[in-house]
Order: structure tokens, then C-alpha cells, then sequence
């Protein structure tokens, strides 16, 4: 059955990049990238990683591990524009998602074909359209929510989202892109629910799974008292 999946590398304190950034300059030499690659770095020192990307070398460890089965789990992308395009040079003609990827965005383009299976669908209808396109394309296999952050959130406030995985670096940002913010749409009586699913730990990185079940209204407990009164 497809599940629609995401996962992210964030902080302790939940960024998965440092602060935004836009305009003139080198992304490489900004604090946005400096915060990103700082918790993505498991990733690119791990050996699955390293083959996906046609590098050598890299880890064979628990986290090679978790990389491969996310690749080897995914039919199908759904991703942001801004990802799409930061990475078009970067990943060259052999992207490493070998399967369509769904590019949502405000601006129209033609479907780009790469070698090695990437394709990149730019859709202009909406999250909706592009997780609908995504699941019909994945032969049966997941949608991966390949990020950034804000289209996760899109897909979370849309209630489109089936597993959420967080690889959650021990380091302190302090400030950046935050995961989970204000724009998810939740009232002040509700939240969203989740059930872990798996943990695994590593010195590097602490893999957290969870199922996720949707919003869900507030409630007091009987805070102790064991009478079942507010």
C-alpha cells in the first residue's frame, strides 16, 4: 500500500538549516547552508549516500542502512521549487532519485527528463495535485516528501501525510529554519498526533519514525486525581 512519507535532519531544537537565505551571494558560504550541512553531515559521510551520488568511499553503518531503505522505499517525489532548483547543477544529468519527482510551484515549466529514471514534473495546481500525481506514479511503492521543510508542513496541514521520520542531530542551532512552525494551522485548542514507531540511536544521529494520525482537539486530564473531574 503507498504511503506518503517524509523525513527531515534537524537540531535539538528542531532546524533543519540556519536562517534563510535570500538575494545576492553564495549559499555555500551563508549561514543557511552552514546550518544545513551541519546537520545533514551523517548523510554525506555514509556509504549508501556516497554510491547514490557516484562518490566512493563513505560508512557502512546503521545510518548507510536507513539511507538505502529510504531510497529503495520510494516510487515516487513530491518536492519544493527551491529544492528543485538548488539542486538541478549540483545533482548533474544522473539525479540520485531514479523515479518521477513532482516539483510544486507557482511558475510553469516543461518536464525536465534525466538519466538514470528522474524525471521532474513541475506542478501548479497545488500539494494536492502534485501527492495525487506522486502516488499514481509510484507503482505501489511510497511518496517521499523530499522537502524543504515548508512543503512538509504543507503536506502535514493538508492531512496528506502518512509517516513523518525526524534524524535528529545532537546539536543546538539556536536559530534557522525551524521544522514545525506557526504556518501549520492549528488552533490553539488542537495538535497533531503521532505514534513512534521505531528508534534507533547512533552517536551521530538518533532516527525517530512515527505514524501520523492527524489533528486532534486538546483535552485536559483529570490532572492525577484519579476522580475523572477537570
Amino acid at each position: 500500500m503507498t504511503k506518503v512519507t517524509a523525513q527531515l535532519s534537524v537540531s535539538l531544537d528542531g532546524f533543519y538549516a540556519g536562517p534563510r537565505h535570500d538575494g545576492d551571494g553564495d549559499w555555500i558560504a551563508s549561514a543557511e547552508s552552514h546550518g544545513f550541512f551541519r546537520v545533514t553531515r551523517w548523510i554525506t559521510e555514509a556509504m549508501a549516500w556516497r554510491e547514490r551520488q557516484g562518490f566512493a568511499g563513505g560508512r557502512q553503518d546503521v545510518n548507510s542502512d536507513i539511507i538505502a531503505e529510504s531510497f529503495d522505499a520510494a516510487g515516487a517525489y513530491v518536492m519544493g521549487r527551491r529544492m528543485a532548483d538548488g539542486g538541478e547543477v549540483p545533482w548533474g544529468d544522473e539525479p540520485p532519485f531514479r523515479a518521477p519527482v513532482f516539483v510544486v510551484t507557482h511558475r510553469p515549466r516543461e518536464r525536465l527528463v534525466r538519466q538514470g529514471g528522474t524525471s521532474f514534473t513541475y506542478v501548479t495546481d497545488g500539494v494536492e495535485s502534485a501527492v495525487a500525481q506522486a502516488r499514481a506514479a509510484a507503482g505501489g511503492k511510497d511518496v517521499a516528501v523530499a522537502g524543504g521543510g515548508s512543503l512538509v508542513r504543507q503536506v502535514l496541514r493538508a492531512g496528506l501525510l502518512d509517516e513523518l521520520e525526524l534524524h535528529v542531530v545532537p546539536v543546538v542551532l539556536g536559530t534557522g529554519m525551524r521544522l514545525f512552525d506557526a504556518d501549520l494551522g492549528l488552533d490553539e485548542f488542537e495538535g497533531i498526533e503521532l505514534t513512534p514507531t521505531r528508534v534507533v540511536p547512533d552517536p551521530q544521529v538518533t532516527h525517530l519514525r512515527y505514524t501520523v494520525h492527524g489533528r486532534t482537539p486538546l483535552t485536559l486530564d483529570d490532572r492525577g486525581s484519579g476522580d475523572g473531574k477537570l
